[in-house]
């Protein structure tokens, strides 16, 4: 298999203690890098495979943010041999005319931004030897793409070992003391340079969900919502924080009967943002390092810029029409009126500088002070209806979160507005109910999970906000292995039926986006995190003022006059009221085993989360597959509504083709499902604790003395369908 790689990144070169040259200046020696051979400087061997293995260094050129590109590598990376042996022994092979060349040009910085000083949190790549001549280095200090993977070379931290076992497939990592799998591996090992300087699971996760609003705009940001599990490990206690947006206060159940289209597209469609609230609400109490530290990652990403990697430019070719119709969508991603591209970096300005004032201020910057000003005064000029009332006025729920028992293990997850804990225990409960572990097995276990599947999103649509409507009864129902069993009665081998079959009611709601990811510290404490705007870009509005991009989740709601794609009626409980909270499909998930962390897990997708969340957690924990097959197994979905199995078929960014077979598609079309082929499937990221051998240690924290914490070896994987990369420590 041939494989693509293209790597971009910032060079600089300095002088200890002296200001650093711009990159735009080193560009002209870079070409004459591989003419001489007097000095070799070798990179960490030990870096993942592919991860250097490049056949062009960009460097940005002095004006604009268009990248000027020199050859350093003389033969193409053809095979996987090839690729692992430059991983090995990469050279970057200089010259006596690079010193001369380098002092020719001095200390002057210039270029199209100002550049800092050298000072303490600059590092240099540990395994990067110094040239004997001058004391001297070269530094990345910018991102690295490769291999379509991206890592953000983190000032103040090592992004490669502390731990890690290395590992020949750079979607997972091994690690003793702590991992983060997050869609961007940029915000990976920003989450896990947090945990090494000591910080718990939660302070991660702050840093991890910021750097995601930043370089992934079109799935989450601090214009959206979340809902966090927090596990602590000093007490066993998990909780749900919900910071899911909430309708406005002058928001109605029929404000959309002569505009529908405006509850998904423009700043009507933007419910009440919580991310910050949320984040904030959970360091409070699990907080161990400055807020204001946590920060200072995304700020510079917003601030510096960051490259554009695969999943964003694809999104940005797709969404091209309504980014370049929003003033301030084109302003940051399409600057000079023409569309970013993959490799190219992006620039938001305001949201740095709205993190700013978040990190300096705390939330009430967001919620009470000129953030939210700015951006409410951007909303309505937009034709939007959210006020400071609104603002002032979003309280995060904390709960405890909701716990199901499931084939051994035991599931912490959301409580409603979610469906997603309640879905999968119902899916798992109906699989278990048939005794024994082959009934999950081969095509036969496939058609049996669409059947379960088609069953659960018959009922998932009777629930909703639990403030506002009483869904103790379903929630009851779902958990119930008494209505398991008797689904399960329903479900023939030999045959599929059509949808009057499975009881349903209601049409079914339609989310989309989101960005997951899951966090376990050395602590053994963990966090499972889900973060939201709903549709691609949200409701295709960014606050110029600020740089968020606005939420469409209005568009979550259910509405009476609806016109819906099923001809099912809406349903009530997922109406429209003054801060309430619309459904969701979100499913952060936290496992446990005997009362020990076992796994973390959660996707991103919409609709197409619980049936991927269920596929993996089915695949690990039931079926036995090991944490990188489980997640890389391609996967089936089903909505009862239309009734069709979307199967994946399609070749991710690494080159890999994900397919389910044609053994299993035609076992299932001889059971009357009709299939359809889906070329975009959800994202998910696992985190499993081995508890085979593990060991206890022993450890004062808060009120206990001396708990016994299972500290196994913990294994990362983040989905190759988004190209994310985890990290360890």
């Amino acid at each position: 298999m041939q494989l693509t790689t293209s790597t971009s990144f910032l060079l600089t070169y300095a002088e200890p203690r002296e200001p650093k040259i711009s990159a735009s200046k080193i560009g002209p020696i870079l070409g004459k890098l591989y003419v001489d051979l007097s000095s070799i400087y070798t990179l960490d061997k030990e870096l993942r495979r592919g991860q250097f293995g490049v056949t062009h260094l960009c460097i940005e050129k002095a004006m604009g943010r268009k990248y000027a590109c020199k050859s350093i590598t003389k033969r193409k990376l053809v095979t996987n041999m090839d690729v692992e042996d430059v991983r090995r022994n990469i050279q970057i092979r200089g010259s006596k005319m690079i010193d001369d060349e380098a002092a020719k040009l001095g200390s002057s910085a210039i270029g199209h931004r100002k550049q800092e000083k050298m000072d303490k949190t600059s590092v240099v790549l540990p395994s990067i030897h110094q040239p004997l001549k001058k004391k001297a280095v070269f530094r990345a200090v910018g991102f690295v793409y490769a291999s379509n993977t991206n890592l953000w070379i983190q000032r103040g931290g090592n992004a490669y070992n502390h731990g890690i076992k290395a590992s020949d497939d750079e979607n997972i990592v091994k690690s003793e003391e702590g991992v983060v799998a997050a869609d961007d591996g940029r915000c990976s090992e920003i989450g896990a340079s947090f945990l090494r300087q000591g910080g718990h699971a939660v302070d991660a996760a702050v840093a991890t969900a910021l750097c995601l609003g930043v370089v992934n705009p079109m799935a989450s940001g601090i214009g959206g919502g979340a809902f966090m599990i927090v596990r602590s490990s000093s007490n066993s206690k998990t909780e749900a924080f919900d910071s899911r947006e909430t309708a406005p206060l002058a928001a109605s159940e029929n404000m959309y009967a002569d505009n529908p289209k405006a509850k998904l597209e423009g700043a009507l469609s933007m419910g009440v943002p919580g991310e910050i609230a949320g984040l904030h609400e959970a360091w409070l109490k699990y907080g161990r390092l400055e807020w204001r530290d946590l920060f200072q990652p995304a700020i510079k990403l917003a601030k510096d810029g960051f490259v554009v990697a695969p999943y964003l430019g694809q999104y940005l070719m797709e969404e091209s029409e309504m980014i370049l119709n929003d003033p301030g969508l084109r302003q940051v991603y399409a600057p000079k009126e023409k569309l970013l591209q993959v490799g190219e970096i992006c620039y938001n300005v305001e949201l740095g500088h709205s993190l700013e004032e978040v990190a300096e201020l705390g939330p009430k910057a967001f919620y009470n002070g000129t953030v939210g000003e700015k951006l409410v005064k951007d909303v309505k000029e937009a034709g939007g209806i959210l006020t400071m009332e609104d603002l002032r006025n979003y309280r995060v729920n904390v709960t405890d979160a909701m716990a199901a028992d499931v084939m051994g293990y035991t599931i912490y997850g959301m409580p409603p507005p979610s469906s997603g804990t309640l879905g999968l225990s119902l899916v798992m409960n109906i699989l278990d109910s048939y005794g024994n572990h082959d009934a999950a097995k081969g095509s036969l276990g496939l058609h049996r999970l669409i059947e379960a599947m088609k069953h659960m999103f018959a009922i998932r649509m009777n629930l909703g906000d639990p403030d506002f409507v009483n869904v103790n009864t379903f929630v009851s129902d779902m958990l119930s292995p008494g209505l398991a069993k008797q689904i399960r009665e329903k479900i023939l081998d030999n045959t599929t039926f059509p949808p009057e079959y499975y009881m349903y009611r209601w049409s079914q709601l339609r989310d989309h986006g989101t960005s997951h990811f899951c966090i376990v510290d050395t602590d053994r404490n963990a966090v499972s995190m889900t973060t939201t705007i709903n549709y691609p870009f949200g409701g295709g509005v960014l606050s110029p003022s600020t740089g968020i991009v606005l939420n469409n989740e209005m568009g979550d709601f259910s509405i009476p006059t609806e016109m819906t794609v099923d001809g099912l009626p809406p349903a009530p409980s997922n109406f429209i009221k003054p801060f309430k909270r619309p459904l969701s499909s979100m499913t952060p998930l936290i496992v446990t085993k005997d009362n020990q962390l076992a796994g973390v897990l959660g996707g991103s997708g919409g609709m197409k989360i619980i049936p991927a969340v269920v596929q993996v957690f089915l695949n690990h924990f039931f079926l036995g597959m090991d944490p990188l097959t489980a997640v890389e197994n391609p996967r089936v979905y089903h909505q009862l509504i239309p009734n069709v199995v979307l199967f994946e078929n399609f070749t991710v960014f690494n080159g890999n083709h994900i397919e389910v077979s044609e053994e299993r598609k035609l076992f299932l079309q001889e059971r009357g499902h009709q299939l359809e082929t889906l070329s975009r499937g959800a994202i998910t990221q696992l985190v499993v604790q081995s508890l085979g051998n593990p060991i206890k240690i022993g450890r004062k924290s808060g009120k206990v003395s001396n708990a016994q914490i299972f500290h196994g070896t913990l294994t990362a994987v983040s989905d190759l369908r988004k190209d994310g990369k985890p990290a360890a420590i």
